[in-house]
């Protein structure tokens, strides 16, 4: 396969960055909100799901699939490949956990609260099912911005993992 020259490299590598800002800033500014927030009336509860499923929608998912995307074409187009490094396998063990547990954990937990307009009476602070989504919400977002800080790290440091000698 024929390899990208090197303005194309920088334009991925751009993407690249773009989309992982935007993934990494969505998380922190979710969790963020989560643990430093708490809604008491429903019009607060109301806007509050507004808010992450705004944060969710247009910065995490744009920048995870963005990632992932731009990832791939590296991975096609690029002298790193998809097997080359072991520190490249673990970043897409990483970032195929973290879109699974996104996908099908939070997104559920963070669409789940938002209802329409003619259903605020379900904006009440004795709804369970409000205030669990909330706190798997919550949990899986400071697991989620571990394993994004992590991904960061790696991608710097690009650790050579030893191979035994055979």
């Amino acid at each position: 396969m024929k390899t990208i020259g090197i303005n194309g490299v920088k334009l991925l590598k751009f993407f690249h960055l773009l989309f992982a800002v935007m993934w990494i800033g969505g998380a922190f500014c979710m969790v963020m909100l989560l643990i430093s927030t708490q809604p008491t009336k429903s019009h607060e509860m109301y806007m509050y799901s507004q808010i992450l499923k705004k944060i969710d929608d247009w910065l995490i998912v744009i920048g995870a699939n963005g990632c992932v995307i731009t990832g791939i074409i590296y991975g096609i187009c690029s002298k790193w490949g998809f097997f080359r490094h072991r520190w490249i396998i673990t970043k897409w063990l990483i970032t195929i956990f973290m879109m699974a547990s996104g996908t099908f954990i939070m997104a559920p937990c963070v669409n789940g609260n938002v209802y329409a307009t003619d259903e605020l009476n379900k904006y009440a602070m004795n709804n369970a099912t409000f205030w669990h989504n909330i706190s798997i919400t919550e949990h899986w977002g400071v697991v989620q911005v571990v394993l994004l800080i992590i991904t960061v790290i790696i991608s710097i440091y690009k650790p050579q993992i030893k191979r035994k000698k055979r």
